[in-house]
């Protein structure tokens, strides 16, 4: 989304007394991601992960804003386990049921914005836009544009607080991520500089 696009959104939004909102989805698999910490010098600290199995956690979030209102940040989260006919990640479906929900909490109209991966633009979810066209503008951003998406900033928090931990399975990992999450939704601090950490603002 360039800054014509925002403004464009931020239009929208003022003319609907809408919310413009953020989506993006990211994942944790068993295997920690790298992280910094404190070691002697001269020595780079490691950890054996003793981890087994497989597994991942989807994460689907929404950073919501509006002028005059506090910052939001709603989500979803999926375990994939590996088990027959188990989906692995997040269908339309799910996509539809985040914004109807984002709609509830918000209380009032939504400009989304979201990139154009596959999912996000097949025919039953085109279908759900356009018929709730009355509460619900979409604006696309480029496939590979997480440095103007605040939603990639919540990403990189939760990423950072969970980089030392070596989960002994799956649920570990969901219940650390959840925890974050909701530290996260009682900071609007937190989700207002994953908005200026974009370089975007909303002017009121």
């Amino acid at each position: 989304m360039e800054e014509g696009d925002l403004a464009a959104g931020e239009s929208a939004a003022a003319a609907l007394g809408a919310w413009i909102v953020f989506e993006d989805e990211a994942g944790q698999s068993m295997t920690p991601p790298r992280a910094r910490t404190w070691g002697r010098i001269g020595q780079t600290p490691s950890f054996e992960s003793g981890a087994g199995g497989s597994g991942r956690v989807s994460m689907a979030g929404l950073t919501c804003y509006k002028p005059g209102e506090r910052s939001r940040l709603i989500y979803r989260i999926r375990e994939y386990r590996g088990r027959k006919d188990e989906p692995k990640g997040f269908g339309r479906g799910d996509f539809r049921d985040l914004i109807v929900r984002a709609r509830i909490q918000l209380g009032g109209p939504i400009v989304l914005v979201w990139d154009n991966v596959r999912l996000h633009l097949t025919k039953r979810l085109r279908e759900f836009i356009t018929a709730n066209s009355d509460w619900l503008t979409v604006f696309q951003q480029p496939t590979y544009a997480p440095d103007l998406n605040p939603q990639e900033g919540i990403w990189s928090l939760v990423k950072r607080d969970i980089g030392n931990l070596a989960a002994a399975d799956l649920s570990q990992i969901t219940r650390a991520v959840k925890h974050r999450l909701k530290q996260i939704q009682h900071h609007p601090d937190l989700v207002d500089g994953c908005l200026s950490g974009t370089g975007l603002t909303m002017d009121s």
